[in-house]
């Protein structure tokens, strides 16, 4: 969990016109259901006929939706939602007042109440099992998940002050600012406040100006981890990939162990493997082979370092798909997948089904690629047999998933 893998930082491709611009124009519009990305689904009135994606909507709500992208060749638009006509019972005042319409595009829910919030990311995750993962829609497994809060320890769960990193631009005035949504103009703030103590403008340590972004000293850091009676320090560079949410790495090593229930002498896969956090307690509690792969080379040296108590551990350098094709061809009996956004993709489910683990636990951070990895499992006869949800990225569409995949029973 080390690798900067995850940006979170958009960099659009510049789009051909394919005709009339629409952006600026204004329609009246009932906002549809909630769609994977942050935004609600509308469709345009005659003549328009046009779907649109609407941010700052709720599903249900009579609005007036402004766009901001498409021109007429476009099969769909962007937009967002400047007038609330009709609103929903759970739309409240943004406690950030950076968050809105042309505004900070940090946040995309915080126009909307906690529990929905979760309650709509609910609905993303299950429609992507569904849709792409090809699960059954009244299944247990997908009627039985709901997205979990993490409140944040000794503050509660009020979805503010959890991204214990933060980035932030810098204007040509020395302000710390932050990008606009899909868009590289620069929204001047005073305070973040999903941003925690110490990860806030005025917090920012010995602060260097890079390329118009404001960032943290570079020296490495330690995060000391905690999973029941066990705690582990872990050294990550300090640009390193680190869960952002200070209770992420908890609750999900937690999440992965009792999934896939380690027992002593099973042999482990760690697969995109950061710092070795997940190989670091799966080896402990195996006390067997454990194998932690990672592509990015200052994660793999503090990769090493966190698992030098384990005399079983090793670490492979290299892109897993690579690892996997060239080395490591001997069964494994647990597995642990904690990929980029894209997805583990064909190419690295197969090598992994290929060496005929029991278990397969999978992170994440992406509930589409999550499904599409998912039915790529099933076509060779590994189904997923549980599957977890965290609101790890509050105010965000973001979410956290850990699923288990297991062979098939005949």
């Amino acid at each position: 969990m080390s690798t900067p893998r995850r940006s979170s930082q958009r960099h659009n491709r510049p789009r051909r016109a394919r005709g009339r611009s629409r952006v600026g124009e204004r329609f009246e519009v009932e906002a549809g259901p909630v769609a994977h990305g942050g935004h609600c689904v509308a469709r345009l009135p005659e003549p328009e006929s046009r779907v649109v994606f609407v941010r700052h909507a709720l599903p249900g709500e009579r609005i007036v939706v402004e766009i901001t992208e498409g021109t007429d060749g476009d099969r769909f638009w962007r937009g967002d939602a400047v007038r609330v006509d009709v609103p929903s019972a759970e739309r409240v005042q943004p406690p950030c007042p950076y968050a809105g319409p042309g505004l900070c595009g940090g946040c995309d829910f915080q126009h909307v109440a906690l529990p929905a919030q979760r309650d709509l990311k609910t609905a993303v995750v299950r429609e992507q099992l569904v849709r792409l993962g090809r699960l059954d829609a009244a299944s247990d497994l997908v009627t039985g998940l709901h997205v979990e809060a993490v409140p944040v320890a000794g503050r509660g769960d009020d979805g503010l002050r959890w991204r214990t990193r933060q980035r932030y631009a810098v204007l040509p005035d020395g302000r710390p600012a932050m990008r606009a949504h899909r868009s590289h103009e620069l929204i001047a703030i005073d305070d973040c406040l999903i941003a925690a103590e110490g990860a806030r403008p005025a917090d920012a340590h010995q602060p260097l100006v890079e390329e118009g972004t404001l960032r943290p000293s570079r020296d490495p850091a330690t995060h000391d981890v905690t999973v029941g009676s066990r705690t582990h320090p872990f050294s990550v560079a300090s640009d390193g990939f680190w869960q952002v949410h200070p209770e992420a790495p908890r609750v999900l090593v937690g999440t992965v162990l009792e999934l896939l229930d380690p027992q002593p002498g099973e042999r482990a896969l760690d697969l995109y493997a950061g710092v070795g956090l997940f190989a670091r307690f799966v080896g402990e509690a195996t006390g067997a082979r454990v194998v932690a792969v990672e592509a990015d080379r200052a994660a793999c040296q503090h990769a090493r370092a966190n698992l030098a108590a384990l005399e079983p551990a090793s670490v492979e350098c290299g892109p897993t798909d690579r690892v996997l094709r060239s080395g490591l061809d001997e069964p494994f009996d647990l597995v642990v997948l904690d990929p980029p956004r894209e997805g583990a993709k064909r190419v690295v489910v197969e090598q992994v089904v290929d060496r005929r683990p029991r278990a397969v636990a999978y992170v994440a951070c992406d509930p589409a690629a999550l499904g599409r990895d998912v039915a790529i499992f099933a076509e060779h006869d590994y189904e997923l047999t549980a599957v977890r949800a965290f609101d790890l990225f509050p105010m965000t569409h973001h979410v956290e998933c850990v699923a288990l995949l297991e062979p098939r029973r005949r």
